[in-house]
Order: C-alpha cells, then sequence, then structure tokens
C-alpha cells in the first residue's frame, strides 16, 4: 500500500512542479489592463508551490524513498500540461485554474489511497495542499474578466 501512496506523490510533485513552472513562465509573460495585480498574483503562486513541492518531496524522503528530481520525470509523470507564453491574461488565468484543478482530483485519490495504507499524516498533507489549490483556483478564477 506505501508504494501506491509514494507513486501518487511522485505524480503530485512533478505535476506541482509543472503547474510552477507554467505559473512562473505567466508571471514573466503575463500582458494587459490588470499586469500588475496578475504578475503578482502569479509570483505569489508560483512561490507557494514550489514551498509545497518540497515538502511533498520530504514526504517521499519521510517514507524511505529516495525523490527523482530530474526535467525528464516531472515531464513524464505530470498531468499539468506545459503553458503557452503567447496566451492573453485570460487564457493565461483559465489554464492555470485547469491545473490546479487536475491536481485536487490527484490529490483526492492519494487521500483515498493513503487512508487505506493506514497512513493518515500524508492524507493530511494531502487534504491540506487541497486547500491551498482550491483557494489559488478562486482566486485565479475572480480575476477572469
Amino acid at each position: 500500500m506505501e508504494k501506491e501512496v509514494i507513486k501518487i506523490l511522485e505524480v503530485i510533485v512533478a505535476s506541482s512542479y509543472g503547474l510552477a513552472l507554467k505559473t512562473q513562465n505567466y508571471h514573466w509573460n503575463v500582458t494587459g489592463a490588470d499586469f500588475k495585480p496578475v504578475h503578482e498574483m502569479f509570483g505569489a503562486q508560483y512561490q507557494e508551490l514550489s514551498d509545497a513541492i518540497d515538502e511533498l518531496a520530504e514526504r517521499i524522503r519521510s517514507l524511505g524513498e529516495k525523490v527523482e528530481g530530474s526535467f525528464e520525470n516531472f515531464s513524464k509523470l505530470s498531468k499539468v500540461k506545459s503553458g503557452d507564453k503567447n496566451l492573453k491574461a485570460n487564457d493565461m488565468l483559465t489554464d492555470l485554474v485547469s491545473g490546479h484543478e487536475t491536481i485536487v482530483k490527484i490529490l483526492h485519490d492519494g487521500i483515498k489511497a493513503a487512508q487505506k495504507a493506514g497512513d493518515e499524516a500524508t492524507a493530511d498533507m494531502f487534504i491540506g495542499r487541497i486547500e491551498s489549490h482550491e483557494k489559488a483556483a478562486w482566486m485565479l478564477r475572480s480575476s477572469i474578466s
């Protein structure tokens, strides 16, 4: 059972990394009338994702496995698609909402797997991540004009 939890953690780390990279890309490339607040929100969100990735990776280590931290591995495992630097601001916002929603779905599966394995600490971590992703998605949705 623990192996299944680790596999889900690995997908969440990779998908979170993909979302962080996409968010940072959009942070660099967003334009428009709402540039400043959207640019700042993207910056805050990719920083939060970066911190979360570290915690998730450390959880894998706590469970006795090493973390594969290569771009190749993240690309293979991520359920979040790469971004497009040429999107308009509203399309960037919508794309990021989709990325957060994708990770929330994986986290829900992760909660079930962790609880089945008797790993309440990981389940709790997943619950906290759901809250963060849902808040980020709400903020992004609320910024779409």
